[in-house]
């Protein structure tokens, strides 16, 4: 099993954070976003109230993507926090209050399905049907990322970009080019903007009118063009082409400004986000180890807050961009004691039986970190784990494997408000 990016671009089955259940081609749904559309009204500050979010396109039937949305936001997060304790069945464990943000505005990047026409172009989902449903104005967005799609729309028709057509028939030759249009929005108000072509046959045209698209978007400052040739449910290709002078968008958070390039991995909310970060940095210093290694580390985040003077840090990711990424964000940051490899599980494997660290974080995408190195883990001579996880099904399955390792903490953090799913920080010590 490889250590690598979250799995979130890739394939996506139904139902997933930050992907919804309708239909994006004739193969398996939901590599989209959709979420709450205009109107958006959520309580204000924390889950204590009985507000429900209010979203046209939800009511109209064109989007169920929020699957909770007519369910108070304090009985979401009690029930997520139900589900994860009775999950885990850890006595002893000490739950934390459930860290929450905001309901609505709180997504920082948008995956948005082309479809229509070169003049009349449609950005956010298909239906059913295979007809394009815009979703431009979705409540999950903040208003700063509602803002560029207009300008964006006008680039596919400045470009003459022809929408990928998805439901062509059975044995007919593909049309169109333009497969999506993937937005990233940091907090400082800049943007990166991937544009998901079948081939390279339009790159000539984007680069020409790129200059149009940044005047209408100053904070436009990473655009590529990825290359993904396959009529298959796959957001993404290997090949990416960049086309400004920055190749990556600068993500601040808890004040370590994260570099995020194209094809890395990052947590689509940015406030809960840091939130977590903060949790793990407390629980690290509190054990103060000598020694930490942060698996499936992406671009840094956990080993990068948790850096401190007189701690080895070493970072491992199987995905070489995320790996610069981080190495330039430690080198801005001039930490020298943090160090980042491209490597995976086998590798970390035999390393945990020869010379593990006293601390180890493990961030896995939704299989999570699997029995292999659940139980070297287990059997190494690391004192501390945290395990940071969005599928708290396939955490419980991890621990059983590693019964040497105790949970004695515990948070839920709703990173996915009017859904089902979350992500839940667990620390464990050696029993």
């Amino acid at each position: 099993m490889a250590l690598g990016v979250r799995d979130e671009l890739t394939a996506p089955a139904r139902g997933l954070p930050g992907h919804g259940t309708g239909r994006v081609g004739p193969w398996p749904a939901g590599s989209q976003d959709r979420r709450a559309g205009p109107g958006a009204r959520g309580a204000p500050g924390s889950p204590g109230g009985q507000w429900r979010v209010q979203c046209s396109h939800y009511e109209a039937g064109r989007c169920r993507s929020c699957a909770l949305l007519e369910t108070p936001y304090a009985t979401q997060v009690a029930d997520k926090q139900e589900q994860v304790a009775r999950l885990l069945d850890a006595p002893g464990i000490e739950w934390l209050p459930p860290v929450t943000g905001p309901e609505s505005g709180f997504r920082n990047k948008a995956k948005m399905v082309v479809s229509g026409t070169i003049d009349a172009p449609v950005l956010g989902i298909l239906d059913p049907a295979g007809r394009g449903v815009d979703l431009t104005d979705c409540g999950l967005y903040p208003p700063a990322l509602q803002a560029v799609f207009a300008p964006l729309t006008e680039f596919v028709t400045r470009a003459r970009l022809e929408p990928y057509q998805v439901t062509a028939p059975r044995n007919a030759p593909a049309r169109g080019e333009l497969k999506y249009v993937l937005v990233t929005i940091s907090p400082d108000d800049e943007f990166m903007v991937r544009f998901v072509m079948r081939s390279t046959e339009a790159v000539a045209r984007i680069r020409k009118h790129l200059p149009w698209l940044r005047a209408a978007l100053p904070g436009l400052v990473v655009v590529t063009v990825n290359v993904q040739p396959a009529h298959a449910a796959v957001l993404e290709g290997d090949r990416e082409i960049v086309l400004t002078e920055r190749e990556a968008l600068t993500m601040r958070v808890g004040g370590v400004p994260l570099q995020l390039r194209p094809q890395s991995f990052f947590q689509t909310n940015t406030r809960v986000a840091a939130a977590l970060y903060r949790q793990a940095r407390e629980w690290v210093d509190d054990v103060s180890p000598a020694g930490l290694w942060d698996l499936y580390c992406g671009v840094g985040g956990f080993a990068l807050h948790c850096a401190a003077p007189g701690r080895a840090v070493a970072g491992i990711e199987l995905s070489a961009e995320a790996v610069a990424a981080a190495s330039a964000t430690a080198a801005g940051l001039g930490l020298t004691g943090v160090t980042f490899e491209a490597g995976d599980a086998g590798a970390v494997v035999g390393r945990l039986a020869e010379s593990a660290p006293e601390m180890v974080v493990v961030n896995p995408p939704r299989r999570g970190i699997g029995p292999e190195l659940a139980r070297a883990l287990d059997a190494s001579e690391a004192r501390h784990v945290l395990y940071s996880s969005c599928n708290a099904t396939t955490l419980a399955a991890d621990l059983a494997h590693m019964p040497g390792l105790r949970p004695v903490r515990g948070v839920l953090l709703d990173m996915f408000p009017q859904t089902r799913h979350y992500e839940v920080l667990i620390h464990l010590t050696r029993a």
